[in-house]
């Protein structure tokens, strides 16, 4: 849902009734991850997606069901192998999907309200929502924000209120999206609770190290990947924001000492595209002991050769030079700034979901490589046609 926050947020403060349909689980070849939402509101007008089309239609009914009579439902859509046009995925997966009205009358309207002008604004919080567990808990609600505090309840009571808060605090400082069992004893409430968490965390970082023309176009599309973009070159001649004026930030600093100082974390991809040892050497050296998701180094095979040799000279260990993404990129053929560019985010979302970066034409690899849990029905929910 707070994939669609901005919209979300301006229609709970022109006071619209709407529901949300949440994708909350994803088996098999699902298109679109939990968290992804489709809304409606009381004119029938629609935003987000839940399939990229394949049940649509479906959840749109049960979203002007739900406005209608104020109920929050958990379905299930799935393959149907006797009729692939019936509703369920033709693409062979399973989703579940909590449809929730957030009305003027919804006992959590006001904890949506806040989590969606949340999201809208990039602050960190993170929505929890039960999907099971004792009577009154469906359609409640807790927004859990970074210091631990939250706003709302889930219907039970103030332990299993503060559980909840504790398990959702988990998933917002990974930034992490997905569902969580809380067993009868944590629960507090004799009964198991099956748990969905909804993480908003500010965009994650792209740090680009040498202000070239290669680095213009890596900023832009790193912008299109929705990064936040810093580009730090020592050299003030280059580093300007007149040449990136795209970047969310331009910095004058050498970006080994850069690097060192900012603030990085698991999600934060550094590419270096210096290619001069006296930049690169520091910098890598750095980079490479920083708990970051992606370290990357422009250059040709000759360069990467000798800059290795330097590293190790430098005291880099076999470990440290096995994170080195070097010579940057996947194999495109590349000659341009932009083909560049291209090569480097395709090698980074690579890295990112675990892909080969081989084509996918002829080859007999899974398409989505997030890892996906199928359990079975949640409890509580209603199927829509057989489920392979």
């Amino acid at each position: 849902m707070l994939d669609i926050a901005a919209e979300l947020t301006r229609w709970a403060e022109e006071g619209r009734d709407f529901a949300v349909a949440t994708v909350v689980a994803v088996g098999g070849s699902a298109p679109r991850q939990p968290g992804a939402a489709l809304a409606v509101d009381s004119q029938g007008t629609a935003v987000g997606s839940v399939s990229g089309g394949c049940v649509e239609g479906a959840v749109y009914e049960l979203c002007q069901q739900a406005l209608a009579d104020g109920e929050t439902v958990l379905e299930r859509f799935g393959y149907s192998d006797e009729d692939a046009f019936a509703v369920g995925l033709t693409c062979g997966g399973v989703i579940d999907v909590l449809v929730t009205p957030v009305r003027a009358d919804s006992p959590s309207r006001e904890v949506f309200a806040a989590a969606l002008s949340a999201a809208a604004r990039k602050e960190a919080a993170a929505l929890a929502r039960p999907l099971s567990g004792p009577p009154g808990l469906l359609g409640r609600a807790l927004l859990v924000r970074n210091d631990g505090s939250y706003t709302g309840e889930t219907g039970g009571h103030s332990e299993l209120d503060r559980t909840v808060a504790a398990e959702a605090r988990a998933f917002l400082d990974v930034g992490r999206t997905g569902t969580r069992e809380i067993g009868a004893r944590g629960s507090r409430c004799g009964a198991p609770v099956t748990l969905f968490v909804e993480s908003s965390v500010p965009p994650p970082r792209m740090i680009v190290c040498g202000a070239i023309d290669f680095a213009a176009a890596l900023v832009r599309v790193g912008k299109f990947l929705d990064y936040r973009v810093t580009v730090c070159d020592a050299r003030p001649v280059f580093a300007t924001r007149a040449r990136f004026p795209e970047a969310d930030e331009v910095v004058v600093a050498w970006p080994h000492d850069y690097v060192e100082r900012t603030e990085v974390d698991a999600r934060t991809v550094l590419c270096v595209l210096t290619h001069d040892p006296k930049f690169d050497v520091p910098l890598l050296t750095t980079a490479l002991r920083l708990p970051v998701a992606y370290v990357g180094a422009l250059g040709s095979r000759r360069t990467h050769l000798d800059r290795t040799r330097r590293l190790r000279q430098a005291g880099v260990t076999e470990a440290e030079l096995a994170r080195l993404h070097s010579p940057i990129g996947l194999d495109l053929g590349a000659r341009t700034p932009e083909e560049t560019a291209l090569s480097i985010a395709a090698e980074i979302v690579a890295a990112r979901r675990g892909g080969s970066g081989v084509p996918l034409t002829g080859a007999s690899l899974p398409i989505h490589h997030d890892p996906i849990h199928d359990d079975g029905p949640r409890p509580g929910a209603r199927r829509l046609g057989p489920v392979a």
